[in-house]
């Protein structure tokens, strides 16, 4: 067996290891919505944009379109861990379609339940998320 051989055996067997143990933290859903979050992406003219830091460190961005009080499409942007990747996927789209009063009225607590739960130490995420989701909306009814 050549070096590349075993280095390459060797990032099989580290990446198994990283996966069994996220299957063994996280609920398959917010494996799903992290690994292939849709809505991850910057929105060109937005009608609303709302940026948040968490006292975690990471910062969140939500931008939405809007079309007759109803949300057209959102997005986001956020430089956090997985499950943050994984609440703000989960939680743009739960919001497209709805008008900005549904949208305004979800909780970190529906957003964790429709994940399939966090661990303890990532449902902050969870509250960051819908706390930029509020700024959001603010912003877009400050006119």
């Amino acid at each position: 067996m050549s070096k590349n051989d075993d280095f390459e055996k060797m990032v099989t067997e580290i990446q198994r290891k990283i996966e069994r143990e996220e299957e063994l933290t996280y609920s398959k859903t917010v494996i799903a919505e992290y690994q292939n979050p849709n809505n991850f992406r910057n929105m060109k003219s937005p009608d609303a944009l709302g940026k948040v830091k968490g006292s975690c460190g990471d910062t969140v961005k939500i931008t939405l379109s809007v079309e007759n009080d109803i949300i057209t499409d959102a997005c986001f942007w956020t430089d956090g861990c997985g499950a943050s990747i994984a609440c703000n996927n989960m939680l743009t789209n739960m919001i497209k379609g709805k008008t900005m009063e549904e949208a305004s009225t979800i909780t970190s607590t529906k957003l964790l339940e429709n994940l399939g739960g966090l661990p303890k130490e990532h449902a902050h995420c969870a509250t960051l998320a819908v706390s930029t989701l509020r700024e959001t909306i603010k912003d877009y009814h400050k006119d």
